[in-house]
């Protein structure tokens, strides 16, 4: 089993918290799509022959490009890599690209899972983010996106927003069940470096943003989530009952994949490496890939690194840190060594553990991070 990740760096406009690589520019996009086939044809052995179970347009904004071009990407793929007839096939979309003609192409391509960036509901949290759609567009890119048979969709919502108070976050959360929505990715609004959010904020231009709401929205998110039957399968992913995000999953899980254009990762299960974050830098290589230069950054994991990753990952999700596994595959001292450091932390109440596995408490997601370096070797 392994996955494929296709990062489309284009935006029409960067918004203020971003800090992901995208460029609010389609200019070069020609010449990006050039450069994103020869990728995958010289990489296509990558995987080692593994089928691919998912596949995922991210970015940027994917539903930038038109139908055709995703047709070629997808060909490419196909001719590439093994992919299962019934892989999960995820595209990611902003509300005020999607139209019924589009959506109904995308189903056509196989696409079979949209992930619309909604991130609110009310406008005045979309104004403070940046957004380019506003409320109607929200509710009209779902209304669509079902009318033309999509049943596997998934939002992204942002909470802790200086302009929410509790009651609109509850709101936000009102609509989102209302509208059946089978999967939900939920993010405390957070600063990153680069962004433009971080440097407003700095400069007195915009609203601070509140530790104490992001706790607070959290907790009501996981409570409501659990009280309308929604698994909380991962730190900020609820989804109803077989509706987690397959793809996403494979990365928590550790399962090798291919990552595709600028800034895009990969993991093979025993080496990481990474695309050069800057489109003229891709493009350039693009054209150089039957040289012998270093056209990514590359890292071989040692099994310190292997464990400390894989209890990084596996903490933040419902299935655990299975001690067994890493017995298993990592040695008896990673066993015994994450067996004795999770001990204090079960007698402070902040892991359980039932039988080889070792659990996250409830209250404890916002500290994963922290708990889990405590687990480090």
């Amino acid at each position: 089993m392994s996955s494929l990740y296709i990062h489309i760096p284009f935006c029409a406009s960067k918004c203020a918290y971003c800090g992901f690589y995208s460029i609010p520019s389609t200019k070069r996009k020609a010449d990006f799509l050039e450069a994103l086939k020869h990728e995958i044809a010289f990489r296509k052995d990558y995987l080692h022959g593994e089928k691919v179970e998912t596949v995922y347009f991210g970015g940027g904004t994917p539903s930038l490009l038109h139908l055709e071009e995703i047709e070629n990407i997808l060909k490419t793929l196909h001719d590439c890599f093994e992919i299962d007839p019934d892989a999960e096939i995820t595209f990611e979309a902003n509300p005020d690209t999607l139209s019924l003609e589009y959506l109904s192409g995308l189903r056509s391509l196989g696409v079979n899972r949209l992930s619309i960036g909604i991130q609110s509901f009310f406008d005045n949290d979309l104004r403070y983010l940046s957004r380019k759609h506003d409320s109607n567009h929200a509710r009209q890119s779902l209304d669509l996106a079902k009318e033309v048979g999509f049943e596997n969709i998934s939002i992204d919502l942002i909470y802790g927003l200086p302009t929410s108070d509790a009651d609109q976050w509850n709101r936000n959360l009102d609509l989102f069940f209302e509208l059946d929505i089978p999967h939900l990715s939920a993010y405390a609004l957070t600063l990153e470096p680069n962004a433009v959010l971080t440097k407003q904020i700095e400069l007195g231009k915009a609203m601070p943003i509140s530790e104490e709401d992001s706790i607070r929205d959290y907790e009501i998110l996981c409570r409501r989530a659990a009280e309308h039957g929604y698994v909380h399968y991962e730190i900020s992913n609820f989804s109803q009952p077989r509706m987690h995000s397959r793809h996403n999953t494979s990365y928590w899980i550790g399962i090798p994949y291919a990552g595709f254009g600028p800034s895009a990762h990969s993991y093979d299960g025993k080496s990481r490496q990474w695309n050069v974050s800057s489109l003229e830098q891709y493009v350039e290589n693009g054209k150089r890939r039957t040289e012998n230069v270093q056209l990514f950054e590359r890292e071989v994991l040692t099994m310190e690194q292997q464990y400390d990753e894989y209890v990084m990952l596996r903490l933040r999700t419902m299935w655990g840190v299975d001690l067994n596994y890493i017995k298993c595959e990592m040695g008896e001292r990673f066993s015994s060594h994450c067996e004795q450091k999770a001990q204090p932390l079960i007698a402070r109440g902040r892991l359980s553990q039932n039988k080889e596995i070792l659990y996250l408490n409830d209250d404890q997601m916002l500290f994963a991070d922290g708990i889990a370096e405590e687990l480090f070797w």
